[in-house]
Parts: C-alpha cells; sequence; structure tokens
C-alpha cells in the first residue's frame, strides 16, 4: 500500500472517468492521469511547466470543479515526474521530441474519448509547447488556453534580472543585491546561475505572489494518492534532468514570429508575473490574429494563476468552454447539462 499509486474514484457522475495509465509514447512509458464526471465531456489536456514540473502530483486539487465540465487530464511528460527513468536518453530531451510526444498523446484522446479536437492549455514551458502545436496541428485542437505565457525566452529573462535587481534597491536588501551583481545579462543560459536568481524573483513575489511554490507543491504531493513517497523523489530528479538537458535549447525559443493561429486562443496572467514577463505576453496577445482571443487578468498571482486563484481560474476555463462550444454548436448547453 505504501508504494500504491491509485486515484479517488468519481462516485457521482454518469460515465464518470478515473484514470491513471502508463502508455507508451514516444518510445518510452509516459503517464497520464485522466479524470472527469463524464467520458463524453470535452477533453482538456494540460501541458505543464518547466522543463520538468511535472504535476499529476498535485494538480488534482486545484482542478476538482474542472472534471464536471470536462475530462482533465494531466501529462508527466518525458523525463519528468512518473515519466522520469534513470535511462532515459538525454538526446530524445528536445522541444520537436516533446511535440512528437503532445501530437501521441492528443491522438490517443481523440481515439479513447471519440472526439476530432480537444482544449489545450499550455502553462509556462507548456504555453511554448501550446502555441507550436496549435500553430502547426489546428485541426486537433478547439482552442488553446496560456497561462504564463512564453513569447521570447532571452527578452523574458533580462526583463526578469531587472525587475528583481529592481526590487532589491527599492527594499536596501543587501545580500541579494550583492548575490545579483554576481550575474551578468546571459547568466540564465547557466541554469546554476539562473537558480540565484530564481531565489530573488520567488522571495520578491514575481513567481507565486501569496505563498511560496514550495508551499503550493509540497503538502498536496505528501498527500497525493497518485504519487507515492519515491515518486517524489522521482520528480525531483526528474526536474533537475530535464532543466539540465532541455534548459539550452528552450532559451533560444522566440515565439514573436508567429502573428496568426486558426484556432481560438485565451491568454490567463498574473498581474505579477516576471517569471515570463506579462509585458511580453502583452505584445504578443495584441499582434496576434486568432477566430477568438481574449486576455484575462489574475491580480492576485504571479506566475501561476492556476494555483493561486483556482476558483476564478477555473471558472473562467468553464466559460471558455462554453464560449467556443456554443459557437460550433448552439445546443452546446443542454447537451453539456445532459452529460453531467
Amino acid at each position: 500500500m505504501f508504494l500504491r499509486r491509485k486515484t479517488p474514484k468519481i462516485n457521482d457522475g454518469f460515465r464518470s472517468i478515473a484514470c491513471l495509465e502508463k502508455l507508451f509514447i514516444g518510445g518510452t512509458e509516459q503517464w497520464l492521469l485522466m479524470r472527469g464526471k463524464s467520458d463524453l465531456l470535452p477533453v482538456l489536456l494540460f501541458l505543464h511547466g518547466g522543463p520538468g514540473s511535472a504535476q499529476i502530483g498535485f494538480a488534482p486539487y486545484f482542478q476538482r470543479e474542472l472534471e464536471r465540465h470536462f475530462v482533465v487530464v494531466n501529462w508527466d511528460q518525458r523525463g519528468a515526474g512518473l515519466s522520469y527513468r534513470s535511462d532515459l536518453n538525454p538526446e530524445t530531451m528536445n522541444i520537436e521530441q516533446f511535440i512528437a510526444d503532445a501530437c501521441e498523446v492528443t491522438n490517443y484522446l481523440q481515439n479513447r474519448f471519440r472526439q476530432n479536437k480537444i482544449f489545450i492549455v499550455g502553462h509556462s514551458w507548456g504555453s511554448i509547447m501550446g502555441v507550436l502545436l496549435a500553430e502547426r496541428f489546428p485541426e486537433y485542437y478547439h482552442a488553446y488556453i496560456g497561462i504564463g505565457q512564453v513569447v521570447n525566452m532571452a527578452k523574458g529573462e533580462r526583463l526578469s534580472l531587472q525587475y528583481v535587481m529592481r526590487k532589491s534597491q527599492e527594499a536596501g536588501h543587501k545580500k541579494a543585491l550583492r548575490e545579483l551583481a554576481a550575474l551578468e545579462e546571459n547568466s540564465y543560459l547557466d541554469y546554476r546561475k539562473l537558480a540565484i536568481q530564481r531565489k530573488w524573483l520567488s522571495a520578491f513575489k514575481g513567481v507565486m505572489y501569496r505563498q511560496s511554490m514550495m508551499n503550493v507543491i509540497v503538502p498536496k504531493m505528501l498527500r497525493s494518492s497518485e504519487y507515492h513517497v519515491l515518486d517524489i523523489l522521482r520528480f525531483i530528479r526528474g526536474a533537475r534532468f530535464s532543466i539540465r538537458h532541455m534548459w539550452t535549447e528552450v532559451c533560444d525559443i522566440n515565439l514573436e514570429g508567429i502573428t496568426k493561429l486558426q484556432i481560438p486562443v485565451f491568454l490567463c496572467m498574473g498581474k505579477h508575473d516576471y517569471n515570463t514577463p506579462f509585458e511580453l505576453a502583452e505584445l504578443f496577445f495584441n499582434k496576434l490574429e486568432a477566430p477568438i482571443k481574449t486576455w484575462e487578468w489574475f491580480g492576485n498571482s504571479a506566475h501561476c494563476p492556476n494555483f493561486e486563484e483556482p476558483e476564478k481560474f477555473n471558472r473562467h476555463l468553464i466559460h471558455l468552454l462554453y464560449k467556443v462550444m456554443e459557437r460550433l454548436s448552439p445546443s452546446f448547453t443542454e447537451e453539456q447539462q445532459s452529460k453531467s
């Protein structure tokens, strides 16, 4: 029992689904958590951040309301969380492989739930994948929802460093100023030096605004039935492995050249986000052409509104679902009520 993984049943739904499943994706074992009040509901696939910040072990605590309206799918990506393997070939840790994995996951969900299209939500690093998937494979997706949207990594990291320098000076924080003074504009390219900047970014509430990420993740993970105690160690190792082998390539990402997407785009940004600075996401959003696009501010959040303001975030996502689906089918509201 101590090392057993399971996900709680959903007892109040018609054809409910609560399934923790291991699949062979892209040549390696990867894990999906699928939960919903009915397997007839629209599918919502979350692309977690990082690289390596797997969320099967804690995200379900924040998604219970979503499970009433979607089949919510959390995917621990290649090399992360439950999908980490010590013998995983580092050469497979590249963006194109992750895009291929995401397509394979998407196709699996389309076939399993008999849906031509699904919804995707990309958070931070996952927002890079989300935009690329939306651009290349619009036929697979109803809409793209971006949280903490990445646009231009180099510009974003420079703005982030400027933010912590400014906050350190305003606070007269000598230790922060001393440690940050040792960093150069391109120090973010070295993930070990990046850790120094991120430490102070967290201290000055540019990552999580109201509480630390540790206070959000760790208590939930310790109580998780989807992760056992050894999986927490797996989570840590996977996060380190993913950053070590992907960070250089991720730092070259620039999505500014993408100015048109063929599916609806909805961005959710924290007012205090300087992990992926909101200014760049605003510029990207303003230039973007899409069938529908909306911007939603989360005033009490930084980089993780889905975890800092989950009630508002969930309400907003449900509203977007109805907005998109009613556009496709005027009778969707009645159909949805009969399923949920």
